[in-house]
């Protein structure tokens, strides 16, 4: 028998900077029931109001319409994404804090027992007596761990709980809430970690919530069959209604498509490195000239050592970087990620060896302490220094054509990025970033504070990259899905090199004393060749060879007519003014749209042949 919820949310409706953010006038609202032992992803595109929604749930909040209603005695803890810690001394102080208020609007944030946060504190390798100013955020991170699980609540709200963590912190977290009795409800970049916690996904869409009982390892079929459903709908309402039918929801799809066949030539480019390595653990370069070789070199280590206070953080270690790798650097907190990567872009000197970097190589680094964005600017002055256009890596771009490709409406391009969501100010910073001209992208972190549809998008933009790219981060999934190569630190100052991604060089870990992995145990010198050996091509027919050549331009005059019209289309007046006009237009938009959505395929099916 089904257990009465311990929390619902009926009719609610929230206006936030005068729109409704959910549950407007003319709808049912937004309704939520949470039984006691849910494990639920909160999934939705930055900016949809997750965070808001949560913070409704505790009562921080209060909705313009609608009730909510809890079961009496019931304790709810939010594990904020950004709490703040000014005006304490030390972590501890902060988590021991009681901030409930008399009016009862914090119950459920009562000071927990000083043993229970020593207790998890304990577990998760966190010294609270740590100065909160000086803490680090994954530091920061653990103290609201512990203060949020000590309080021993009934309703768990997780606002990315694995930012800033490191991996063994991860696999805590995963343990503890695969044995947690309560319900929780978590908003997650992290794929891997929603895949093996929760039971139900709530997607929060243009103001809607809908649930589904599978786990967030259905949710993208489920996505997929809700919007093609809405495709459907679509067909039966007039011109303008499916010219406002939701652009970005239409390429969800397709980029989908497109990186299933990224990932094919990423496992291409895996098993070539894996054939480079050789069992004794040398590297072996086929198919190329020793001079060739050289000349795509870009960050050449040789036999480089880093230590601190007498400690060895970076042991004796060499690497040859070539143009195009996708480097993936993992491991735990104080492992020495930062410290290598620092060492390999020139930015630290070894103790010992050195680092030759290529005299051309200019580096983009987009960190986790992502620089602020000026208040008062708008998203135009950000991108285009007030313009219209602005250089995209040297091509030339409509301001509002290159917001549509990082996802945003291109609606907002006047809009103050100070009423942006923390996820799409991030988007925002990186679509700034990946505008300059670079050979080398590096990326400390770069999927904190992302939706999932924004990291695929950043997969996309990294695997197009021309140059090389250097990932530090705890997101398995991601790196799994980005990188040829992965660094694997394990602490003890020895670096793993891995043909492959994060689960690549977590089996290796775990695989039998004795047992063949396919790794490369660090020697006089590993080397790594991104373009070491082309893929095998397939013979295509003349008319499928001229379809490969000629449809890449066919389609980017397809994206510039469509552009074209919803730009005349956009004119409020037009229906009004010249309805034919506006019937022709639109009608020439559908085929266009038809058109593109149909070469697109087309390609996609004939790269898929000529690689192989």
């Amino acid at each position: 028998m089904a257990q009465p919820p311990i929390l619902s949310l009926e009719g609610i409706g929230l206006q936030q900077g005068g729109r409704w953010l959910f549950g407007g006038p003319g709808t049912d609202g937004l309704n939520l029931h949470v039984a006691p032992r849910d494990r639920l992803a909160l999934i939705g595109r930055n900016g949809a109001g997750k965070t808001t929604l949560m913070r409704l749930i505790q009562d921080l909040i209060e909705s313009d319409r609608g009730a909510r209603k809890v079961k009496p005695n019931m304790r709810i803890v939010m594990l904020e994404q950004e709490p703040v810690f000014d005006g304490y001394e030390t972590l501890a102080d902060w988590a021991l804090a009681d901030r409930a208020t008399s009016d009862g609007a914090l119950a459920g944030d009562h000071a927990p027992e000083e043993h229970e946060v020593d207790a998890i504190a304990g577990q998760l390798g966190i010294d609270m007596s740590t100065p909160a100013e000086g803490a680090s955020g994954g530091e920061k991170r653990r103290a609201a761990i512990a203060r949020a699980l000590a309080q021993d609540p009934d309703l768990l709200l997780l606002d990315e709980p694995t930012n800033h963590l490191d991996l063994s912190a991860i696999d805590w977290l995963e343990d503890w809430l695969t044995r947690y009795k309560g319900a929780f409800i978590t908003i997650s970049h992290d794929r891997t970690f929603l895949k093996r916690l929760t039971k139900a996904t709530l997607w929060l869409d243009r103001g809607a919530l809908r649930r589904k009982e599978v786990g967030f390892g259905g949710y993208e079929a489920w996505e997929e069959q809700v919007y093609a459903e809405e495709a459907r709908a679509a067909e039966k309402l007039d011109a303008k209604l499916k010219l406002e039918a939701h652009w970005l929801e239409r390429g969800v799809t397709a980029r989908r498509k497109r990186n299933q066949g990224r990932l094919e030539k990423l496992y291409q480019m895996r098993a070539q490195r894996a054939a480079m390595i050789s069992d004794s653990g040398s590297a072996k370069l086929k198919l190329t000239t020793e001079e060739d070789f050289k000349s795509k070199s870009v960050i050449v280590a040789d036999k480089i050592s880093k230590a601190y206070d007498g400690v060895t953080i970076i042991k004796p270690f060499s690497l040859r970087i070539q143009r195009g790798d996708r480097i993936g650097i993992v491991g735990a907190n104080g492992a020495g990620k930062t410290t290598l990567l620092k060492m390999l872009t020139g930015e630290l000197e070894p103790d010992n060896g050195t680092v030759t970097i290529a005299r051309n190589l200019s580096g983009v680094m987009i960190d986790q302490q992502r620089r602020l964005l000026a208040p008062g600017k708008t998203v135009r002055d950000i991108l285009a220094e007030s313009g219209d256009w602005l250089d995209v890596r040297g091509n030339r771009k409509h301001v509002q054509a290159y917001l549509k490709d990082f996802l945003f409406d291109p609606k907002i391009v006047d809009t103050k990025v100070d009423i942006l969501s923390g996820g799409e100010r991030s988007r925002l910073l990186l679509a700034r970033e990946f505008a300059k001209a670079s050979n080398l992208l590096v990326l400390d972190e770069p999927t904190n504070d992302l939706d999932l549809e924004t990291l695929d998008l950043l997969q996309e933009v990294i695997a197009d990259y021309d140059g090389t790219v250097m990932i530090v981060s705890h997101d398995r999934d991601f790196l799994d899905r980005t990188v040829s190569v992965t660094l694997g630190l394990d602490g003890s100052g020895r670096v793993d090199v891995i043909a492959g991604g994060y689960a690549d060089w977590e089996a290796k870990r775990r695989a039998p004393v004795g047992k063949k992995v396919k790794a490369a145990p660090v020697k006089k010198e590993t080397t790594i060749s991104a373009a070491s050996a082309p893929a095998k091509t397939h013979k295509l027919s003349y008319k499928d060879q001229r379809d490969y050549e000629l449809l890449p331009a066919r389609i980017e005059e397809l994206e510039a007519a469509i552009e074209r019209g919803e730009e005349i289309l956009s004119d409020p007046e037009l229906f009004t003014k010249d309805p034919q006009k506006f019937a022709n237009i639109s009608k020439g938009l559908e085929n266009a749209r038809t058109e593109k959505d149909a070469a697109e395929e087309r390609w996609l099916e004939l790269a898929e042949r000529v690689e192989g």
